[in-house]
């Protein structure tokens, strides 16, 4: 079986700055900008606490002057601190949302060209919560919460810079009290951080998952009696999300510890200040400067402690994100683009494929449509006749075998060759919010008004384009739900048409609708065909009886 990369619950957070850096890397000169305004507003912050110092020593020594100068210092560091906070926040938040914009388009294109087999190996819920969710705590993170973080962290250092200046003794009793029980305190966090956050962002999105899937299937619920059971299984899911909130909460609140810290180093502080002044070896103004600096200090760690429980849910969420993108990595290239014919033999060759391990759907299929054939792939529900179409369309990649289009292993194709010869109209047709125009705007060609409206004319179809509300410009709905099943199932065929496939493919195109629009659907296939060759997947005898070739497949073989 072809491996499967597949999305890990709880990633892995060691690392993941520095794996998240070459999305970095195109903004360091301005992260750099914003870092150093950071550290200038940083410093005068800092420097408030020495120039009040001053003046309480200029107030002992009745120094007017060196008091006065005090004050204009002083004022000036204020409205220089109001002004470059600001101007950092700014400038950290604005590269901060290209950071962000640029990793949300990243995910969204990746999740786009992933294979089909991953995006159907992943509850919808999961994926969704990860694309969307994480990139949004990311967001919310970084306009809130990174532009303090980084101030604290600078505030930190000069504060600790300026205590030294000042007295080299105190600095070194105050560092000895302090940082060993904040080091304790911060691994006592750190210990159970990582799981305490990982689990909750795990439950979160398995309650997401099972809601959208909840939602997804109301209708079936509703009518086979199976909510009791569900909401059972919300609930239990629900309750596994509050005890892993709860835990995190527990280990958050191990960060208040610090308070302590900080009223028992100050008290520390202040009696051995006060020894000495009165041995003479430091003035009150120096002890005033490192009662504010230790309180700036420990306010710095305090918030710092706080904002560390939020880096650590952004490391969390930033790993899940990286964790998507790199399960989505598009793989080595196809080979170089090659000169196709545009008309050739589709085959298989010992075909195999398996959803899950073991469990094969097909088996050493065999088959050979030759240029124009029109076939029709038959078989009972479950016999492996979607599977196959998608694997003679390239939608899928074989497990064993492979598919050859013009003696060419599709494997080997470039994928706009691929969606420009072989073209899958699916049994349910999904369209995009929009109009009939903006769907049919989706075909790889990318045709203009003009190119749709001849389309919908070579098909026959110009009856069914006049009786549409608004024509072409009619709204198909979120869901494509203002158009009936048979509708849906023009727009693709419409769609297919604008692409001229060598190879078109049909899967159940007449099922479950009228027979007025069956009927305006064969005609317009019977148009669609002409030198192209035609795979139809049926049920209806009469479309089995238009064809003049069946492949039937009985339990993933060729009978």
């Amino acid at each position: 079986m072809a491996e499967i990369r597949t999305l890990d619950e709880s990633p892995a957070t060691k690392g993941v700055i520095r794996r998240f850096w070459p999305h970095l890397r195109p903004y360091r000169w301005r992260i750099a900008a914003a870092l150093l305004t950071t550290a200038v507003a940083t410093a005068a912050v800092v420097g408030i606490a020495p120039v009040i110092g001053a003046g309480v020593d200029a107030v002992l020594d009745r120094d007017r002057g060196a008091l006065w100068t005090a004050v204009f210092v002083l004022v000036g560091l204020t409205l220089i601190r109001l002004v470059l906070l600001a101007a950092a926040e700014l400038q950290l938040t604005s590269v901060g949302e290209q950071v962000v914009r640029g990793v949300r388009e990243l995910v969204v294109a990746r999740l786009a060209g992933a294979p089909l087999r991953f995006i159907e190996a992943h509850r919808t819920g999961d994926l969704l919560r990860r694309s969307t969710g994480e990139v949004a705590e990311l967001a919310q993170f970084v306009r809130a919460s990174l532009p303090d973080l980084l101030g604290a962290l600078i505030s930190l250092t000069m504060t600790v810079v300026v205590l030294l200046v000042y007295s080299w003794l105190l600095t070194v009793i105050l560092l000895a009290l302090f940082v060993p029980a904040t080091i304790l305190v911060l691994r006592w966090f750190d210990r159970d951080a990582d799981d305490a956050f990982g689990d909750q962002a795990a439950a979160e999105a398995t309650m997401a998952a099972q809601f959208n899937e909840f939602v997804s299937a109301g209708e079936t619920l509703r009518l086979g009696g199976g909510i009791a059971a569900r909401l059972e299984r919300f609930g239990k899911s629900n309750d596994g999300a509050l005890r892993a909130a709860n835990r995190t909460v527990a280990v958050q609140n191990r960060l208040e510890t610090m308070n302590l810290l900080e009223g028992l180093s100050t008290a520390a502080l202040l009696l051995l200040g006060v020894w000495l002044v009165t041995a003479d070896q430091i003035s009150v103004g120096t002890v005033v400067v490192f009662v504010l600096a230790t309180r700036n200090l420990f306010e710095g760690m305090l918030n710092l402690s706080e904002l560390l429980a939020e880096f650590q849910l952004a490391r969390v969420g930033l790993a899940r994100l990286l964790d998507l993108l790199g399960a989505t990595e598009p793989r080595a290239s196809r080979g170089t683009r090659v000169e196709l014919p545009p008309r050739a033999e589709l085959s298989t060759s010992d075909l195999g494929y398996a959803y899950v391990d073991g469990a094969d759907v097909l088996h050493r299929v065999s088959v050979t449509f030759t240029e124009g054939d029109r076939a029709g792939l038959v078989g009972q529900t479950g016999s492996g006749k979607t599977t196959l179409a998608k694997l003679l369309s390239g939608l899928y990649a074989p497990d064993r075998g492979a598919v050859f289009y013009g003696g060419h292993d599709l494997a080997d194709l470039d994928e706009a060759d691929l969606r420009g010869r072989l073209v899958l109209v699916p049994q349910q047709v999904h369209l995009v919010d929009g109009t009939v125009a903006d769907n049919l705007a989706l075909a790889p060609t990318g045709p203009t008004r003009a190119d749709m409206d001849t389309a919908v004319t070579a098909l026959g179809l110009d009856d069914w384009g006049a009786a549409l509300p608004d024509g072409l410009d009619t709204q198909v709905g979120r869901r494509g739900d203002r158009l009936s099943a048979g509708e849906r199932q023009i727009v693709g065929l419409v769609r297919a048409a604008l692409v001229d496939p060598a190879v078109l493919i049909l899967d159940e195109a007449t099922a479950d609708i009228d027979p007025e629009t069956a009927a305006r659907l064969e005609r317009a296939v019977d148009r669609l065909h002409e030198d192209r060759t035609l795979i139809v997947i049926a049920h209806r005898q009469a479309t089995i009886e238009r064809l003049p070739r069946v492949v039937r497949l009985a339990e993933g073989r060729v009978v």
